[in-house]
Order: C-alpha cells, then sequence, then structure tokens
C-alpha cells in the first residue's frame, strides 16, 4: 500500500468515467453513512489539508452508490449537467485549483440546474469561493471537514495494520495523539516504524520525521509564498496563536487576518474557537516547523521566546510568560516572574503551581538566582517546612520580602519577630500578599506579646489586604481574631471569625496547606463551645492530621495550635488527649519563652484539665459523643421528648443517654447534672440562658 492509496489518488480526469476502489483501502463506512443518507442534497463539500483521504472516500462511495460517478475539471460542470439523463454525481477534486469567484458562479449555477436526485461533490484544501454560510442555512450543503475525516481509534488500527505493523493499545493512542488521527500522517508513521527496532520509536516519532518532513515539505509548505513560510516558522514557538501575540514575535502587524488566511487554506492551522482569533498547529506541523527554525538559526529561537515571554507577562498570562522564559534560558527573567506570581499564588491555593514550575530548575539554578531562592523560600513556608525556608534563605541576598519570611519563623523570640516583621515591610508597594502578610507576622508578633488592642488592629488590616489576593493570609488573620476573642470571652466574635476563616479554606483550595491546621484547630475550639460536638471532633482530627505534616515549623505556630486543640479535648471531656497537646505545646514554647500569652494559655488549660480531674470529672471522661450531644441540651427548657425531635432520635434513646450522663457525672438530677457539667466546663451556661 503506497503513500497515494493511504491518502487517495485521483482517478483520470474524464467525463462520465467511474472508478474502482483499490484493494487494501481502510473503509470509511460512518462517513459513507453519511453520503448516501443525504442524497437529496445538491452539494457536498470535503474540506481538509491534504492526506485526510478526500479522493479515497470519493472513491469508496463510488462503489457503494448506484449512480454514476463522474470525474471533472471545474470547467466541465456546466456541459455536464446538460449532458445528464440519470441521477449522478459529478465530482471535482482539487477544487482548490480553482477558487475565483467566477469558479463559484459557475459551480452556484451548477447546482441550480441540477436535475432532481444527482449532486455535486467538490474536495478541496481551501475553502472554495462559495457562499458556505448560506447554504449550510438553508440545508444545501452536506460538508465534511478535517475533523470529520479523521481517523478514529478502529479505522487507524486497521491503516497501520495494513502496512504490516502490530502495536499495543497504549502505542496506537500515541500515534492517534500525535497524528490526531490525520491518515497521511498515520500511514507514514506506520511506514517509518515498521523498519526500525527500537522499543521507544513510538514514543519519539513526531514531525521531524524524514518521511513526516518530506511529506508537509512536498505537500503543505510548498503552497506557502515565503512571507507566509517565514511566518509559520517564526511563531512555531508560540502553542497557541492569536494575532497580537503573532504581532510581537514577528515584529509585523496584521497577524489576525494572515492566521484567518492560513486557517481558511486548511495548511494544518486549526482554529481554536469560532471567532476567529486563536489558532493552533497540527502536532505534526508544529514538530516539523521547530526543527526546521532551529536548523534555519539556532540564536532566533531564544529571542523569540524571550518576545513571547514579554508579550504574555504584559497581557497578565504568568504561566505563558514563565515557560517562554524558561525556553529561551532566562533563568534571571524567569525568577523575576516566578517571585511576581509567588505571592499570589501560594496565598491563593496555588502552592502546587509553584512548586512544580521550581521544579524545573536544579538546585544549583534556585541557589545562584535570588529570585528563585525566595520563591523557594516562600513556597516551603506555605507548607509548613521551616528547615527548608531558612535553607534557601541562606542562598538569597537579604530583602524585605526575606526579612518578613524568616520574621514568620519566630526563630529569634515573638518580641524579635515583631520587630523583624514592622522592619521588613511588604514584598512590594502596593503588593497585598504581602501587605497581609506582613499584617500577619506583625500582629501574631502583637497579640502573643500581650498587645492584644494593637493586634487586633493590625490582623484586621491583613483581612482587608488578604480579600482578593491571598486568603490564606486573611483565613489566619481571622483565626488570630478568633482566638483573640476567645481571649477577651467575647465568643460571638470568636465564632464569626472562625467561620469566615473556615470558609475561605474551603472555597480558595486550601484544605491541604499544613499551615491550615490552626485555622481548623480554632474552629475546633470554637464549634466545641458551641456544643457542636461531632463538627468539633471533625475539624480537631483535620488539625491534628494537617499539624502532622510541619516540619521543624515556627515554634510559637506549633505551641499556639496545640493550646487550641487541648482546649477542645477538655470540651470534649478528653483529659489524657489534653495533656498530652499541652506537653508538646510546652516543648516549643522553650524555643520561644517570650510569648507570654502562649504561657499563660497553657498554664490556663493545665489548670482546667487539673481541675477537670480533681472535681470528680473522671466519670465526664467517658461521656460519649452522642452523650455529650445530649448535654448541651440538657440546661435548655426543652423535654427530653422535645430534645428527641430536634435531634431527630427516638425518645427512649434520649432517655437512655440522659441517664448515662447523671450517672458519670454522679447526679441524680437533671439540674444537678447541669450544674457540675457547668462545673466542670463542659456547658456555657451564657449561650443556654
Amino acid at each position: 500500500m503506497s503513500a497515494a492509496t493511504a491518502t487517495g489518488s485521483s482517478p483520470a480526469h474524464a467525463p462520465h468515467r467511474s472508478t474502482s476502489v483499490q484493494p487494501g483501502l481502510v473503509g470509511r463506512d460512518r462517513l459513507l453513512r453519511r453520503l448516501l443518507g443525504a442524497r437529496d442534497v445538491p452539494l457536498v463539500v470535503l474540506l481538509a489539508p491534504a492526506g485526510y483521504g478526500k479522493t479515497t472516500l470519493l472513491c469508496q462511495w463510488a462503489q457503494h452508490d448506484a449512480r454514476p460517478f463522474m470525474w471533472l475539471e471545474r470547467e466541465e460542470l456546466a456541459d455536464a449537467v446538460d449532458d445528464l439523463e440519470a441521477p449522478s454525481v459529478l465530482v471535482v477534486d482539487d477544487a482548490h485549483l480553482g477558487d475565483s469567484t467566477d469558479a463559484a458562479d459557475a459551480v452556484l449555477a451548477a447546482i441550480a440546474d441540477l436535475p432532481h436526485g444527482s449532486q455535486i461533490a467538490l474536495a478541496s484544501r481551501r475553502e472554495p469561493a462559495l457562499p458556505l454560510g448560506r447554504l449550510r442555512a438553508h440545508r444545501g450543503m452536506v460538508e465534511l471537514r478535517s475533523a470529520d475525516l479523521a481517523m478514529r481509534r478502529g479505522e487507524a488500527a486497521a491503516l497501520v495494520s495494513s502496512v504490516g505493523l502490530d502495536l499495543h493499545r497504549h502505542e496506537l493512542q500515541i500515534l492517534m495523539q500525535r497524528t490526531e488521527g490525520w491518515a497521511a500522517g498515520l500511514y507514514l508513521a506506520a511506514l517509518s516504524l515498521r523498519t526500525g527496532s527500537d522499543a521507544d520509536a513510538v514514543s519519539r516519532f513526531g514531525g521531524d520525521d524524514r518521511m513526516v518532513a518530506d511529506y508537509l515539505r512536498d505537500e503543505v509548505l510548498s503552497e506557502l509564498a515565503p512571507d507566509d513560510l517565514e511566518f509559520v516558522v517564526a511563531t512555531s514557538v508560540l502553542d497557541r496563536l492569536s494575532g497580537p501575540v503573532c504581532d510581537a514575535v514577528t515584529g509585523r502587524g496584521r497577524s489576525a487576518g494572515r492566521l484567518r488566511r492560513l486557517s481558511r487554506s486548511n495548511l494544518l492551522v486549526l482554529p481554536l474557537d469560532h471567532n476567529d482569533e486563536s489558532y493552533r498547529y497540527h502536532p505534526l506541523l508544529l514538530d516539523h516547523l521547530r526543527a526546521e527554525l532551529r536548523r534555519r538559526d539556532g540564536e532566533a529561537e531564544p529571542e523569540l521566546h524571550r518576545l513571547a515571554s514579554g508579550w504574555y507577562a504584559h497581557n497578565g498570562d504568568l504561566d505563558a510568560a514563565l515557560h517562554h522564559a524558561l525556553a529561551a534560558g532566562d533563568l534571571a527573567r524567569g525568577g523575576a516572574l516566578l517571585w511576581e506570581a509567588a505571592g499570589g499564588w501560594a496565598a491563593r491555593g496555588r502552592n502546587a503551581s509553584l512548586e512544580g514550575w521550581l521544579d524545573r530548575f536544579t538546585d544549583g539554578e534556585i541557589a545562584t538566582t535570588p529570585a528563585l531562592a525566595v520563591t523557594a523560600a516562600l513556597t516551603h513556608l506555605a507548607n509548613g517546612q521551616g528547615d527548608l525556608v531558612e535553607r534557601w534563605a541562606a542562598a538569597a541576598p537579604r530583602t524585605a520580602a526575606l526579612e518578613l519570611l524568616l520574621a514568620a519563623l519566630g526563630r529569634n523570640g515573638i518580641a524579635a519577630m515583631a520587630e523583624r516583621a514592622a522592619a521588613a515591610g511588604p514584598f512590594a508597594p502596593g503588593d497585598s500578599p504581602g501587605r497581609a502578610m506582613r499584617c500577619l507576622v506583625h500582629g501574631v508578633g502583637l497579640q502573643l506579646s500581650g498587645h492584644g488592642e494593637q493586634a487586633r488592629a493590625e490582623l484586621e488590616n491583613g483581612v482587608r489586604h488578604g480579600a482578593l489576593a491571598a486568603p490564606a493570609l486573611q483565613a489566619l488573620c481571622l483565626a488570630q481574631l478568633a482566638l483573640l476573642a476567645v481571649d477577651q470571652d467575647d465568643w460571638q466574635a470568636a465564632v464569626a471569625h472562625a467561620e469566615r476563616a473556615l470558609g475561605h479554606v474551603r472555597r480558595s483550595g486550601l484544605r491541604d496547606y499544613p499551615t491550615m491546621a490552626l485555622v481548623h484547630a480554632v474552629s475546633a475550639e470554637v464549634r466545641a463551645h458551641r456544643g457542636q460536638i461531632e463538627a468539633a471532633a471533625e475539624d480537631a482530627a483535620r488539625a491534628s492530621q494537617l499539624m502532622e505534616r510541619l516540619r521543624d515549623f515556627a515554634p510559637w505556630y506549633e505551641a499556639e495550635t496545640r493550646i487550641a486543640l487541648a482546649r477542645t479535648a477538655l470540651r470534649l471531656t478528653d483529659v489524657a488527649g489534653a495533656r498530652h497537646l499541652l506537653a508538646q505545646a510546652r516543648r516549643f514554647l522553650r524555643q520561644t519563652p517570650d510569648a507570654m500569652v502562649l504561657g499563660r494559655w497553657a498554664d490556663e488549660a493545665s489548670a482546667a484539665a487539673d481541675a477537670f480531674v480533681s472535681s470528680g470529672g473522671i466519670g465526664a471522661a467517658a461521656l460519649t459523643t452522642a452523650e455529650l450531644r445530649v448535654l448541651q441540651s440538657l440546661p435548655t427548657h426543652l423535654s427530653l421528648r422535645e430534645i428527641a425531635a430536634a435531634m431527630r432520635a427516638s425518645e427512649n434513646t434520649v432517655k437512655t443517654q440522659a441517664h448515662a450522663i447523671y450517672r458519670k457525672l454522679d447526679a441524680s438530677a437533671r439540674s444537678e447534672a447541669v450544674d457540675r457539667a457547668s462545673a466542670l466546663g463542659l456547658l456555657d451556661m451564657r449561650r443556654a440562658a
């Protein structure tokens, strides 16, 4: 089977001459069904680049249709229509060779004179000068384009098998992705791979393969004017083509019109929308053009990438700008772009994107590029990896941004943390993530040093600065405000702040950030105080899971999170768990001895645990989650039947749980159980009232 056979070759252009299908061709049954089912439509247009099998399909159609098929030149149409004596199909193959207005008028006149039951079929590489929109709207045309003619998996398997190539399923899938079902590409790939013995040949196959390159050069690129050829080679550095970016890369104007024209010419320039704004090259053509660019001028490619990077950066597409900066080998520009995005990405749930970009650099490149080093430090801070923050900080020159990141770790104590943050300032003027970061670190330093009102002002500023650009920092500021409210016994404010903080975590893709452990711990404490037992336990469990992923992190953060969890554990009658968490918190407090507020919180929680035990709380520690839920309702005016209805449980179940509460609290009546639970800190009587 030859290459001409795979894509079809026109029979002799003789009127009234039918054609037969060459043996071994892949059947296009799904397309034949469309053609055979549209015999009443006067015009059939097959519109695709070279190699999509237009002529082959016409030959197969002729074999399956009882009507005679006649292959004509465009000039012969009018006479052929006049001579028709029976329903027939008049075929003009290679119709792209005559696409003038006169040719279009001739075709339209022939359609108008066509007897009922006859059809005209045009096969063309470029759109003929016909009113295709009007013909579509009036159902006067059947249209098969590249997407229709592209081979499906079964057809592709039959094609490669016909040349003696046996591929595994995953190998065929690779070829389908590279060729996108382009028949000529599949056939040439099969020929090329059949002669090779390399097990990895399929994965390496592309448009730079010699057979494919020869075909593209002869059948596709040979039709281009020199100016168009220069254009497609230069713009091959782009994955997505648009007029403005092509103007920037080539230094020329009117690229949008050129792209539209090339797309209409079906030279494997594929539209990505219906507005003629965005295009791409076929993967094999793209491979070939890029190889051609490197062959012509090795120094041109980096400069083209730099131009593309500049355009994308100016237009706010930092991912694309980074891609082209790295393709140009410009580490300094790549680092600057990445750092420009880093604050917002890390604070908006895109820390994984930062890590992905950093993975493209070697450790040596990061260490010798200051912007990359500080970006790496920020990424590891968001991941709770304090040791790596300090590792990369050591490789970067001291800047305001780096001072702020180091201040967040609080290695030199809380007072130094506050001073360092105040002196560092934001990452850059007007930078909301940087400003929110400064407010958070400075606010925490003030809060844990005992300057509550000053801390509140800073943290509230952090909430405002992080509102749009930094939800992670906003959530942490809100969590700190909730703890400040708890310390001041303002539970209404604590609830509002904690709920907002947790909402930002959930909405902004921050659930897996280890540094969100504090947000969950604060939510757990507030919910436990409100008697939301199951929700508090879930938040506490999530906080513990995230906390386990912290590594050599800020001692103040580690201690604060554990103290909040310990207070939650006491509310849930888990005295042993609370004491374990407090013991861990004290180990971290030894690393930051001037965090006097944290020390006071730890002392108060320890005293509460001791009081719980000394006042007979051993029995209370045995209360189940369901019993704790019932306990929250005992101070109310609701009867046990009404409590059961509110909890959607049976009255007998609630009675059993109430009696278990009395027994474990060593109480003989409901009022006595409420008093003992309140004394143990298991109930907030103000909320119940």
